[in-house]
């Protein structure tokens, strides 16, 4: 690995690094935790704005970092907090589309370079995607470089106006730390007998009860899955503001479905199912598909966003919204065992070219690099 400078542009001091954070999404709160060890352990001085919260969450400081609160975006302080923590920096990075604004915002007048990750699209519909194309096209104008987690991000941020759009190298850091630190062929009766799942399959779905998650059309499927013997069980982990109307369809229809809340043992989860599903509208580089890999169980997902591109030929991949082809693969997996066990190394194989945490630290402070240095006459 070529080694990267962590110098100042002038030489004579590290180099300043300002991560801004928005509400805490835990995809890109844990990447700035693998990106703040990583540049800390390189010599480069790290301040990251984060609500307290996800300090207290991903605990940035225990990475070496100096965290600064900056409220969440809706707080009118929060750009004046954070142009004044930016005060000193040889760089800002943004991660999110909120937080990249603020930092426009908190940047104005300056010329402190400024990265953008993309680490996912912003949902939004009606007014409010106008509003969002907006945020978009003022961040993507304003950053140096533009990072984008998938090649659909990368085209977003070009089409957008971004004068320089890369893809982003981004780890799972951590992905396997429990179920290496433990037998999983002794946790998985434990997890399954937990969700009622004992001699019948188990099929995780993680994530926010969002409408893009494509819960719906999952609850659509599992009528067809009532019909096997044993009746699978999908256990969804997340919480969101469809709970409620979920709920009232699996008990009103009577579907074999548990909504398990918020958990933090997502990988023990995983470990312990048959299948993962991943219905969503819209994914970026999913955490989900990737702890699947990871865990060795085979995944049925929507071939929407950067999924294909991730997972390759190691899915099953079905239109998004179509109940009757997500319910007819997952039939045919759990009836072809040696599918199945394919699927598997396939994963593996998969997981072992997605980008390690080093190369993730590697390719950022090149970018810095780039932007810092100075430039011959």
């Amino acid at each position: 690995m070529t080694p990267v400078s962590s110098h100042s542009p002038h030489g004579q001091s590290p180099l300043r690094t300002v991560q801004v954070l928005g509400g805490g999404n835990a995809g890109s709160s844990t990447h700035v935790r693998s990106l703040t060890s990583g540049l800390v352990a390189r010599g480069v001085r790290v301040t990251v704005c984060a609500p307290t919260e996800a300090d207290h969450t991903y605990d940035f400081s225990g990475a070496g970092a100096e965290h600064v609160h900056v409220p969440r975006s809706s707080d009118p302080t929060s750009v004046a907090v954070l142009r004044a923590a930016c005060a000193d920096a040889d760089l800002v990075h943004a991660h999110g589309l909120h937080a990249s604004f603020r930092a426009v915002l908190a940047l104005s007048g300056r010329r402190t370079p400024l990265v953008v990750t993309w680490h996912d699209r912003a949902y939004a519909e009606g007014a409010r995607a106008h509003l969002v194309r907006l945020l978009e096209r003022r961040v993507v104008k304003a950053a140096s470089v533009v990072l984008g987690t998938t090649s659909a991000l990368v085209d977003r941020a070009r089409n957008t106006g971004a004068r320089d759009a890369r893809l982003a190298a981004v780890a799972l850091p951590g992905s396997r730390s429990t179920v290496e630190r433990e037998d999983p062929d002794r946790l998985r009766p434990k997890v399954r007998a937990e969700l009622g799942a004992t001699g019948r399959p188990l099929l995780m779905a993680v994530g926010s009860l969002d409408r893009h998650r494509g819960y719906e059309t999952l609850l659509d499927a599992t009528r067809a899955w009532r019909r096997l013997d044993p009746v699978p069980l999908v256990a969804i982990a997340g919480e969101g503001p469809l709970r409620t109307d979920l709920q009232r369809r699996i008990e009103d229809e009577g579907l074999p479905v548990r909504l398990i809340g918020r958990r933090d043992d997502v990988t023990e989860l995983l470990a312990a199912a048959d299948l993962a599903l991943l219905p969503s509208s819209w994914e970026s580089r999913s955490v989900l598909a990737q702890e699947a890999f990871h865990a060795r169980v085979p995944l049925v997902a929507t071939a929407v966003g950067g999924i294909p591109e991730l997972v390759g030929d190691a899915a099953e991949l079905v239109p998004y919204g179509d109940p009757e082809a997500l319910s007819d693969a997952v039939v045919r997996l759990l009836g072809d065992p040696e599918r199945r066990e394919l699927l598997r190394e396939r994963g593996v194989r998969q997981a072992a070219t997605w980008p390690t945490e080093d190369e993730t630290v590697a390719q950022v402070l090149s970018v810095y690099d780039e932007l810092t240095q100075p430039r011959p006459l």
